[in-house]
């Protein structure tokens, strides 16, 4: 049986796969596993007489995206929290990386986000955040399955968790993002797709604050068009307003805001990669990048890795997926990391990947420098990269196959130095994902195609 939590918690069909009994039951069990903590926290706290706060009441933050479903599933969740007896911060409509802030700066033991991130609005999700604001552990998610269909005592009376309205969450949320950034925003004209998500009102009023000037799209969500043909995933829109509005620039979010991707004057893209990149490069200037180092995924191109060894940077690589990117940065000390999709992570002011925090800093480069964002943007240049999905393949086979291993050894032959070969597994699909970096697009197409052929027919179901 597949795991409930996947890399970004448990995320499917909302109303389907993600009810809002099983909403209730994960809500349930996760305050049972964090009170039966703070318990044993608190009774060590009373013995030692080092942290007597830690035996105050425990409670909960509790967020959401703007999706129809979120409201039903958002009272599911605080309902499971509060019968368990934590008491509940209802914040509402916020970004991820908001409700992941709160639950650290309020000493909360629990952060709850609803929401399927860059999904369609038919799909939800719910994911959790330990005290300290970063996402549970496998090991502590696996209790938390585990315990759905646990027998439990339930509390009555006073123990019964009570719920409140944290209105003010928006705020101090807006408060940390304008007490970190460098310098101000004045002179800049921004246009900011806020994907109909989480971030329409937040993302947009903060660069306000900071002193841009700001051209909004996507930020009138209606509980049913999140993501739909804007925001991070969807970058035409963006690519059309920047020039019909004479903006500097373009950022766009994703429907709960962890993403950022951005958009130069004339309409290009700047990818995950380039923002990596350029702030790898604003912090490295300003001797805050931890140990001259960057985290990247193994999808990312090596265009970066080249462009950041010019810039005396190194490139570290994780698995794909932000949770193997903040592992790999917490093992080694180090303060940027991301992925292609523009998941950036910035340890020294946040817990998890903030889309509006890289928006912020993205812009406050280009004040701070005073050149263009498309100028910033050409510290790399991307290798030709092509990724063909193939379907319907025994994926769990892919290592061990040798007629596989004969073909990527030979194409790596045919590529040397000049480029790079990759396979891997989906880990939600019967698919292998082969991807081929080369020095011409003709090369890297030919070479991925020949792959992917070999794939189907050695590991074809």
């Amino acid at each position: 049986m597949p795991r409930l939590f996947g890399t970004d918690g448990a995320r499917g069909l909302a109303n389907a796969d993600i009810t809002p009994e099983l909403v209730l039951g994960l809500s349930v069990s996760a305050a049972r596993e964090v009170l039966a903590d703070a318990e044993n926290v608190a009774a060590q706290a009373a013995h030692t007489s080092e942290d007597p706060e830690r035996s105050t009441r425990p409670h909960a933050i509790v967020g959401r995206d703007p999706r129809a479903s979120g409201e039903l599933l958002s009272a599911a969740t605080v309902a499971g929290l509060a019968s368990a007896g934590l008491d509940v911060y209802d914040a509402g409509v916020l970004p991820t990386p908001a409700i992941a802030h709160l639950t650290a700066t309020t000493n909360a033991h629990l952060g709850a986000m609803l929401s399927a991130s860059h999904n369609a609005m038919p799909d939800n999700g719910l994911k959790f955040f330990a005290a300290g604001g970063f996402k549970l552990p496998d090991e502590m998610e696996d209790r938390i399955e585990a315990g759905l269909d646990a027998e439990w005592e339930r509390p009555t009376g006073a123990g019964v968790g009570r719920v409140m309205s944290y209105d003010t969450g928006a705020d101090a949320y807006v408060a940390h993002l304008l007490d970190i950034l460098p310098n101000r925003l004045e002179g800049l004209h921004v246009v900011v797709d806020a994907a109909n998500g989480a971030a329409s009102d937040v993302g947009t009023r903060v660069f306000r604050e900071a002193g841009a000037k700001v051209t909004l799209i996507g930020n009138d969500p209606d509980g049913l068009n999140i993501n739909d043909g804007c925001g991070s995933t969807h970058l035409g829109p963006l690519q059309a307003a920047v020039p019909a509005y004479g903006a500097d620039f373009g950022v766009a979010f994703d429907g709960d805001a962890d993403r950022c991707l951005a958009v130069d004057a004339e309409g290009n893209e700047v990818t995950g990669d380039h923002v990596m990149a350029i702030l790898a490069i604003a912090l490295k200037d300003r001797g805050a990048l931890a140990g001259d180092t960057l985290v990247a995924t193994v999808m990312s191109n090596e265009g970066l890795v080249r462009a950041m060894s010019e810039h005396g940077i190194q490139v570290r690589r994780s698995k794909v997926g932000d949770r193997y990117v903040l592992e790999e940065m917490r093992a080694g000390g180090f303060t940027l990391g991301g992925e292609q999709s523009g998941h950036v992570i910035m340890l020294d002011h946040g817990t998890t990947g903030d889309g509006v925090l890289t928006g912020l800093m993205l812009a406050a480069r280009v004040a701070e420098t005073g050149r263009t964002l498309a100028d910033l943007a050409t510290c790399m240049e991307l290798l030709p990269q092509r990724l063909i999905n193939v379907k319907g393949v025994d994926k769990e086979r892919l290592e061990g196959d040798e007629r596989v291993a004969e073909a990527v050894r030979a194409a790596e032959a045919e590529l040397g130095d000049g480029g790079r070969v990759l396979l891997r597994k989906s880990g939600t699909e019967p698919v292998v994902r082969v991807m081929v970096e080369a020095p011409t697009e003709e090369m890297a197409e030919e070479q991925a195609q020949r792959l992917a052929v070999v794939v189907q027919e050695a590991l074809g179901l």
